[in-house]
């Protein structure tokens, strides 16, 4: 899959002059509000049409305003999931998913209903109506509705937006599992780190309408920005589940030859999950200490120390194979004569990485 967009739009006092591309897995669009997220993620999906430029899907010309080409949004075959739900109230929640599938190009058997389906675990709630969903149901219905579209891209305009952080942690898993399980690749719309460290394979941040940023999540995500804030920027790590303690709650990731114990996780052994790790929550020793009621405490090699800013100073950290940045103030750099090269332990308290 290849989305290559490169467009000028001007909506009143806004432009929007972006160029970027993206292949499969989560593509994530992030920035703050009125950077030009939902407009460009619009023009994507033919419910703008740009002044000027072009956009190619798979090597198809859906707009070229220099040739006059422009595809409408019912040809593009490109699901949408908006922030609202936006739910038929007088269908059941089955009419509603079935709806979608007058989309598709062609009728299924229903083994693709079956499938969507147990994805997203709506099995129970198929027989009622949207008045008697919660909003995370509500959402899941609605991203259900977008896939029995048989869609070739999926766009996704802050899903989450509207949820509590409950309904969020409710919903998460599910947009893992298509990540994961389907072929579908996705556009996602967000201004949250969090949902974007979780979520995104790769990050393009927007600022007043444009392209500031663009790479994989890992990099993007641990750098400040218009963005990410200090506060925010850290690591973002890919590990698997190792073990689990289901009397004390906690569960062991394996990243690398490192292993990071997080609150517990309904998880199998062997699944692969995402930490992200705030640079602020991280400590630095140079021996290993003992007495501390932190569980993670990592052996490390200082990789790079940054330039200092606002008192502060981020350090990168190679922790069994895996990168880490602390945050500490430059008196402990001094005081801890911190140089690259040098040995330390990074110190994480486990309830700083709740998934």
């Amino acid at each position: 899959m290849s989305l290559v967009l490169d467009v000028r739009h001007k909506l009143g006092s806004f432009s929007v002059e972006a160029a970027f591309s993206c292949n499969r897995g989560v593509t994530a669009l992030f920035g703050s509000s009125g950077s030009g997220k939902t407009s460009l993620i619009n023009i994507v999906a033919g419910l703008l049409k740009p002044e000027t430029g072009r956009i190619q899907f798979n090597g198809d010309t859906l707009v070229d305003t220099n040739s006059r080409v422009f595809v409408p949004p019912h040809k593009r075959r490109f699901g949408y999931v908006f922030q609202e739900a936006r739910l038929f109230p007088h269908m059941s929640v089955r009419s509603n998913l079935t709806y979608g599938r007058w989309f598709g190009p062609a009728k299924d058997d229903g083994a693709n209903f079956d499938r969507i389906v147990d994805l997203l675990g709506v099995a129970p709630l198929l027989s009622r109506s949207p008045s008697n969903l919660s909003g995370g149901e509500k959402q899941r219905i609605a991203i259900g509705r977008a896939l029995l579209s048989d869609p070739r891209l999926l766009l996704m305009d802050e899903p989450l937006a509207a949820l509590d952080a409950d309904r969020k942690a409710e919903i998460l898993p599910y947009l893992e599992r298509i990540r994961d399980e389907t072929e579908i690749p996705i556009v996602y719309v967000s201004h949250s780190v969090s949902e974007v460290a979780r979520l995104a394979n790769k990050v393009i941040i927007l600022e007043n309408g444009s392209v500031l940023a663009s790479g994989d999540a890992a990099t993007i995500l641990s750098q400040p920005s218009p963005a990410v804030s200090r506060r925010e920027a850290g690591a973002v790590i890919d590990g698997v589940v190792e073990t689990t303690d289901g009397d004390h709650r906690i569960t062991t990731i394996r990243a690398g030859d490192a292993r990071i114990v997080v609150p517990y996780l309904e998880a199998p052994t062997g699944k692969t999950v995402r930490l992200q790790i705030a640079a602020r929550d991280v400590m630095l020793a140079t021996s290993k200490p003992e007495g501390l009621s932190a569980l993670n405490i990592l052996p490390a090699v200082i990789n790079e120390i940054g330039e200092a800013a606002h008192g502060m100073v981020d350090i990168r950290l190679d922790c069994g194979g895996v990168t880490i940045v602390s945050r500490i103030t430059v008196v402990s750099r001094d005081a801890l004569a911190l140089q690259a090269g040098n040995p330390v332990h990074a110190i994480i308290k486990s309830v700083a990485l709740d998934l």
